[in-house]
Formats: C-alpha cells, sequence, structure tokens
C-alpha cells in the first residue's frame, strides 16, 4: 500500500512540474499560480519524504 501511495505523490509531483512548466512558458505567465503551484508541489514533495 504504501508504494502505491508514493506512486500517486510522484505522479502528482510530475503533473504539477509540468503545469508549471507549461505556466512558465507562456507569453505572460500568471506568477500567482506559478507560485501556488509552486506550493503545491513542496508539500507533495514533504509528504514523499516521509
Amino acid at each position: 500500500m504504501q508504494t502505491a501511495h508514493l506512486e500517486a505523490l510522484e505522479a502528482k509531483h510530475h503533473v504539477l512540474d509540468q503545469r508549471i512548466a507549461e505556466e512558465t512558458h507562456r507569453p505572460l505567465p500568471d506568477q500567482s499560480l506559478i507560485s501556488a503551484l509552486k506550493r503545491q508541489k513542496l508539500r507533495v514533495k514533504e509528504e514523499m519524504n516521509r
């Protein structure tokens, strides 16, 4: 069960990473959205390290 949870967190981390990259490469990136996505990504990473 632990590995399934970790795999789900890794998948979520990857999706957030992609969304951050997509937003960053837009002509007028939304900095508040990028900040929110980065905070979410950090929370997921912290959960993965527990």
